[in-house]
């Protein structure tokens, strides 16, 4: 059974914010609180470098997650009380795998999932954690051609089986 989530309107994305035509759209069927995440129809992916720092891979994966959560707020379960009464934020359902790549595979990644259809693609350019001014990252972004950016992380979401296709053969950040 499905449960409805209070934030399923609000969780379509405007088209520009893929890089296709399509939409990825949470439908009531697909918030499945009550189930395995292995048996969610979506799947959510984070590829990061793994040639980074901890602390760099852990901030790329943060970052990561909280631009995921404001594009799709659906995939975010109700808040959560405890036996003393205490209440816990919601977090997502369809819970995220964590895997890892060189930088080479998460560009050729990247531009994979770019020709999908109903795939959210979160990237972290190299230039977001090397510049301490965000208005300086878009700077450097906006003069840095697309062939020639790096990525610290990809995330995707879509459909599990477009997704499995994308990350086959990827391997668990260890």
């Amino acid at each position: 059974m499905s449960l409805p989530h209070p934030s399923l309107p609000q969780s379509r994305l405007p088209q520009s914010s893929l890089p296709r035509s399509s939409v990825l759209r949470l439908a009531d069927e697909d918030i499945t609180t009550d189930r395995s995440t292995r048996q969610a129809r979506l799947k959510w992916v984070i590829v990061v470098d793994e040639s980074l720092p901890a602390g760099r891979i852990t901030n790329a994966a943060a970052c990561m997650a909280a631009a995921v959560g404001k594009a799709l707020p659906g995939l975010l379960g109700p808040d959560g009380a405890d036996a003393s009464g205490v209440t816990h934020p919601g977090l997502p359902w369809a819970g995220c795998t964590v895997l890892a790549a060189d930088g080479g595979t998460l560009r050729a990644l990247r531009a994979k999932a770019a020709t999908k259809d109903e795939v959210l693609i979160v990237d972290m350019p190299e230039p977001a954690q090397t510049s301490r001014v965000y208005d300086e990252y878009l700077r450097v972004l906006a003069g840095t051609g697309q062939d020639d950016l790096g990525y610290c992380a990809v995330s995707l979401v879509g459909p599990r089986n477009r997704i499995d296709r994308l990350v086959g053969g990827l391997s668990l950040l260890r």
